[in-house]
């Protein structure tokens, strides 16, 4: 029923002037709000609350929208310039700004070359620097040269160039030091495999002639009628309270740097001695128990080979703990 049908049968009824009035008044307030206006200025201030409302949720909408088209923005960009600098970047581009495929097949290849020109370049930089001070008395075999060269130029990265300098420096002054194998586990290695295996060497303990590293793990003694229900028979080195937990140790036997397996020393009796080297300085264990051994985890010898890029770095506070689990049945002599 519209506006005038209702007043005509208002009127025809008999209604009132004023009623008249207040059906106008409701229609007027219906058409501009399309709700009944209420005079309560509660009820007015709850309104304009409410539209205020509406407006920031709109505001904010646009915000996050904004913000969310910068960021897609800034991500593309991003991908763009690393498409851009590798030369795989026609397909991205409009169509009439992009070069022939056969053009940009020939930049790539050749930007390609320029950027292994230029690592192995800076690897031989570097590798001058290391071995200046020593005589290179024999000729280096030039096939395990081309092949180190081979695996070495694809290497940008300031850090593992320096160890990739290192490895030829090691080579050219004692032929052998490498083997190619070891160059190619090398190669698979990232940035965050060569920290892991410089933290490894720096809890590790070496044989004086520096062949066999080990993690030492733990020390027990040999289940007897006296030490049996002993709860300190077994004693263990925490090397994940030093960076070194199992999913790092995982990582490393990938890598084929340790056996993932623990490994035992033969038993020792009393007063038999142990001869190491932590971080260059000697290390004397001295059983003071009879059928006595240490656990460890053995490197490698790949990544024994490799160990020898890693500078000694000493970890006092790592030996204190070693020291002190190891008391109980050695005697710790560090020279």
């Amino acid at each position: 029923m519209n506006r005038s049908d209702f007043l005509k049968r208002a009127s025809s009824s008999g209604t009132g002037i004023g009623i008249k009035r207040n059906i106008s008044a409701y229609f007027k307030g219906t058409e501009k709000g399309g709700n009944t206006v209420s005079k309560d200025k509660s009820d007015v201030v709850i309104l304009e609350k409410d539209v205020k409302n509406d407006g920031d949720n709109t505001a904010i909408v646009k915000s996050n929208k904004s913000t969310q088209n910068s960021t897609e923005a800034g991500a593309s960009q991003q991908f763009l310039k690393l498409a851009k600098r590798f030369v795989i970047d026609g397909a991205l581009l409009p169509e009439e700004k992009q070069m022939l495929i056969e053009d940009r097949t020939v930049k790539r290849a050749r930007l390609s070359q320029l950027r292994k020109q230029q690592n192995i370049e800076n690897i031989m930089q570097k590798t001058l620097s290391y071995c200046a001070s020593f005589e290179i008395g024999q000729r280096t075999d030039h096939d395990w040269f081309s092949r180190y060269i081979a695996l070495s130029e694809e290497v940008s990265n300031p850090t593992m160039q320096d160890l990739w300098a290192k490895i030829l420096a090691g080579e050219l002054t004692k032929p052998g030091s490498f083997s190619f194998k070891a160059l190619q586990v090398f190669r698979d290695m990232s940035i965050y495999d060569a920290k892991l295996l410089a933290k490894a060497c720096s809890l590790a303990i070496k044989d004086p002639n520096k062949k066999n590293i080990r993690l030492i793990t733990g020390a027990y003694q040999q289940p007897g009628l006296f030490n049996f229900f002993s709860k300190q028979r077994q004693q263990y080195c925490n090397l994940s309270h030093y960076g070194l937990n199992y999913a790092d140790l995982l990582a490393l036997s990938e890598n084929h740097l340790i056996y993932l397996q623990e490994s035992e020393s033969s038993l020792l009796s009393k007063n038999d001695s142990l001869q190491f080297t932590y971080n260059g300085l000697a290390l004397k264990l001295t059983a003071k128990k009879s059928n006595v051994c240490l656990q460890f985890y053995k490197f490698t010898p790949l990544g024994a080979e490799l160990a020898h890029l890693i500078s000694d770095k000493s970890n006092d506070e790592f030996f204190e703990h070693l020291k002190n689990m190891l008391t109980h049945y050695f005697v710790v002599n560090r020279d």
